[in-house]
């Protein structure tokens, strides 16, 4: 069932909105009504956040935990020891161009190159996407079809959803109709940040596929889930899609017990199942963000004495060349 509120969205309302997203820091501010202390004014990883993301911000607050996730920090250009561009060794487990294989019987497909928000603490902000640019013919599904052990296929990026509904449709339809294939995962952002990307159009190819669906979200803070995004999940689920959270823990963000919570708690309100609550990767520019395992593990403990254990998400790191990510359990 769509909510009576996606039924009157427009096909176009997201990129419109995406046309319209805010690309420059002192726009940003000016919005904000913030000084620019401390703030990189011309970061090499360019801005962009969209309205309504925006429109969740707190005017006035520098601390705002939506902000922190946006603002290009003087700290970024700080040389840190151990954080480097591909912390993952992704170009390690690059399969063929654009198709990632990091773990038996899934493999990640580079549906798109770009998002529609850049998070400050984006593993992925130094990929070479050129290099895994394939159009839209995705010649990467030969491969899968091929390879009958993969069972699942995600589609990521960049954020796969910044595809227009006809191409998102073809993919999904081609890959559906590899026989193996018996799991779509979907990792997306935008819905969050522009929740009108949930159109009736992705709702009613969502809901055909013989293959099921999974859309895991990406959401940090529980001040996220306000404006159209209820809606746009309750569309989701009305869809027959399971809805995973993974969130990231940063430090300033979301690196306390009571944030933590509250977000489990709204994401589940809104159907959505806590998943991964993932230490941020080593990447180069993101070391201001840093939580130790040490200090993840002691918020985990925490969030589990104060919610069920369906409630709590697995606190994880990846490590290059482990099969599986590694979960950090409470002591």
């Amino acid at each position: 069932m769509i909510p009576l509120a996606v039924r009157a969205w427009q096909s176009d309302d997201w990129s419109h909105a995406l046309q319209n997203a805010i690309g420059d820091v002192r726009t940003l501010l000016t919005r904000l009504e913030l000084p620019a202390d401390d703030v990189d004014l011309e970061p090499r990883f360019p801005v962009r956040v969209p309205e309504p993301f925006l429109a969740r911000m707190r005017v006035g607050d520098r601390r705002d935990p939506l902000l922190l996730q946006m603002l290009p920090l003087a700290a970024e250009n700080r040389i840190v020891a151990g954080y480097v561009a591909d912390p993952l060794e992704e170009r390690r487990a690059t399969r063929a161009p654009g198709l990632i294989q990091k773990y038996a019987g899934r493999a990640l497909l580079i549906a798109a190159p770009s998002c529609a928000v850049h998070c400050r603490y984006c593993f992925r902000r130094d990929f070479p996407y050129a290099d895994h640019r394939q159009g839209v013919a995705f010649p990467q599904l030969v491969e899968i079809a091929r390879d009958a052990s993969i069972t699942e296929v995600i589609l990521s990026g960049g954020d796969p959803l910044m595809l227009n509904d006809a191409t998102l449709a073809s993919l999904i339809a081609r890959i559906d109709a590899i026989e193996h294939v018996a799991r779509l995962r979907i990792h997306t952002r935008l819905p969050i940040v522009i929740p009108r990307r949930v159109t009736a159009l992705l709702l009613d190819r969502l809901s055909s596929t013989r293959a099921a669906v999974a859309v895991v979200l990406h959401v940090n803070h529980a001040n996220e889930i306000a404006g159209e995004l209820p809606d746009a999940l309750a569309a989701l689920r009305g869809a027959g899609v399971a809805l995973l959270n993974q969130s990231v823990l940063l430090r300033g963000v979301n690196d306390d017990v009571d944030s933590l919570v509250a977000l489990s708690e709204r994401l589940f309100a809104h159907g959505v199942l806590p998943y991964y609550l993932h230490l941020p990767d080593a990447v180069a520019g993101t070391a201001h963000f840093h939580v130790s395992a040490e200090d993840g593990r002691a918020l985990i403990e925490q969030v589990a004495r104060r919610l069920p254990g369906y409630l709590v998400p697995r606190l994880a790191r990846e490590i290059p060349g482990l099969p599986y990510k590694e979960i950090i359990n409470p002591a």
